[in-house]
């Protein structure tokens, strides 16, 4: 398997204040913010969809048929670009038989699957949930387990999909399917600069975790690929890390950064945007301090909110609890 030089891991850079935002959770998963300012988050074990105002973390759903396994379970959340008018909220989770995504209202009736059929394991799920500069839906899977998934443009598996918020392919998709990208192990994030370009962080294998410039009907590579390849076929990523270092989970772009949660890395890592759509030398980000991190997004105020995946099973070192913290950033 062909791969790419490692990144040198630069020395720390300087702190950034840290705040805690809510605590005594477990296991957050995604993360969006609704107009009026109030975060949600998912649990992914409990199924819980929480608001969190003031400090204070409200249950104000649960899903009904999430069934929690390995890293399956309540994942992604996503708020209508169009909240204000039509109130439709979006989730990505396990079910007994696949992965899907459902869309509900608070306080109404049982989610409505929108998409289903996305294979479901124990490990690679995917689950990213977000809506574009075009206002489009885009959801990440994973091959989940199966590799050659990933190359298979009939498979929703190993992909970045691209939606209209009832579910069906996007106007304009590259190949006149959901597909918007392929070639993907398992990718859990996506992001953009106020450009409008796409980037994505993705699990490795044994070797490199990466951060991908999205292009609409790229290939990415996985299986055959894995990090910096250099081969013409495929899409080579931005930055690589030995998965020891990353394993980079949620993604957000702050004040002209890149920043990517890191689970296995136990960190958050931040690269600064260049005009030409690439990044600069990663810096490490309160290495060890709050153990594993999952989420990342930039709240209404200005603010990157990031939460930690301490209970997940893994043993990390960190508070024991599951929290959501918040930094002015750069």
């Amino acid at each position: 398997m062909a791969t790419g030089l490692a990144v040198p891991v630069p020395a720390g850079a300087a702190p950034q204040a840290v705040r805690t935002i809510a605590g005594n959770l477990a296991v957050p998963w995604g993360l969006a913010f609704l107009p009026d300012g109030t975060a949600l988050t998912t649990e992914r074990t409990t199924g819980r969809v929480l608001s969190i105002k003031g400090g204070v973390a409200t249950e104000v759903a649960r899903i009904p048929g999430v069934r929690p396994s390995g890293e399956g379970g309540l994942l992604g959340i996503a708020v209508s670009p169009d909240y204000a008018t039509d109130g439709w909220l979006f989730v990505y989770y396990t079910a007994a038989s696949d992965n899907r995504i459902a869309r509900f209202k608070l306080g109404g009736a049982a989610p409505q699957p929108i998409l289903t059929g996305i294979a479901k394991n124990s490990f690679h799920d995917g689950g990213g949930l977000a809506f574009g500069p075009d206002r489009m839906l885009y959801a990440t899977t994973g091959d989940a387990g199966n590799r050659p998934s990933a190359q298979d443009l009939n498979s929703l598996n190993g992909k970045i999909l691209r939606l209209r918020p009832d579910g069906t392919a996007a106007p304009g998709n590259p190949f006149n399917s959901r597909v918007y990208s392929y070639g993907h192990r398992n990718v859990q994030g996506v992001t953009w600069s106020p450009e409008g370009r796409m980037y994505a962080s993705e699990f490795g294998d044994q070797t490199w975790d990466e951060l991908n410039r999205i292009e609409a009907g790229g290939n990415y590579g996985w299986p055959s690929c894995e990090g910096k390849c250099g081969d013409p076929s495929y899409v080579d990523p931005l930055l690589v890390w030995p998965t020891r270092q990353a394993s980079p989970s949620g993604i957000a772009v702050h004040k002209g950064y890149v920043y990517l949660a890191a689970l296995a890395g136990r960190r958050l890592w931040r690269a600064q945007l260049t005009g030409d759509g690439g990044v600069g030398q990663p810096q490490s980000l309160y290495q060890g301090t709050y153990g594993r991190l999952r989420a990342a997004a930039v709240a209404p105020d200005g603010t990157l909110w990031f939460s930690t995946s301490n209970r997940d099973g893994r043993g990390s070192p960190g508070p024991s609890d599951d929290r959501i913290l918040s930094t002015d950033g750069t």
